[in-house]
């Protein structure tokens, strides 16, 4: 991953503050459920992510020198192994992008995703957060930042994410309690 561009903070998150509600949008997710996330009455980690490859078909055009684009898949596995540790600390996870359910349904199986992966396909949700987006190929993609939520409402926002490999363990570093 070290080969590929490093996104640089370029302002498209700022209006992402603490305090900003959640618009009211169910998003489709894996196994079959849907999911309101301002309605969600917990603590949850939201990571935002472009798209998971699927083996044998190709990346988008331009895929290798968009800064940011690349590091999904081990973005996700990240807060896979790192799962349990997140619930012990009172945080769901949930992965969001724009790809169809069908198109994370079977990465979630491929990957062996034990949270929810929400597909925002129509945009509904990103356009009412104004979530930064990138365009290639003739498709348009979010770009990657993470939302700490509680109740509906953001806590936090990480953007850019410039390790997607190390976010997880990044991120649950920052979460836990101090220890004296």
């Amino acid at each position: 991953m070290s080969n590929f561009p490093i996104p640089e903070d370029d302002g498209a998150a700022k209006h992402l503050i603490a305090g900003t509600r959640l618009p009211d949008v169910a998003l489709t997710a894996t196994r079959g459920a849907s999911v309101n996330l301002a309605r969600y009455q917990e603590r949850a980690v939201v990571f935002v992510y472009p798209m998971t490859g699927t083996p044998g078909v190709a990346n988008p055009p331009d895929w290798d020198i968009i800064p940011g684009a690349h590091g999904s898949t081990p973005e996700a596995e990240g807060f896979r192994d790192a799962h349990e540790e997140f619930e012990l600390l009172g945080y769901e996870i949930f992965g969001l992008s724009s790809q169809s359910p069908d198109s994370q349904q079977a990465f979630a199986m491929r990957a062996g995703i034990p949270y929810l992966l929400l597909s925002d396909e129509t945009f509904a949700f990103a356009d009412a957060l104004k979530l930064p987006r990138f365009e290639t190929g003739g498709a348009t993609y979010l770009k990657r930042l993470t939302m700490i939520i509680r109740n509906g409402v953001i806590y936090r926002v990480i953007y850019p994410v410039t390790a997607p490999g190390t976010h997880a363990q990044d991120l649950l570093a920052s979460l836990r309690p101090a220890r004296a």
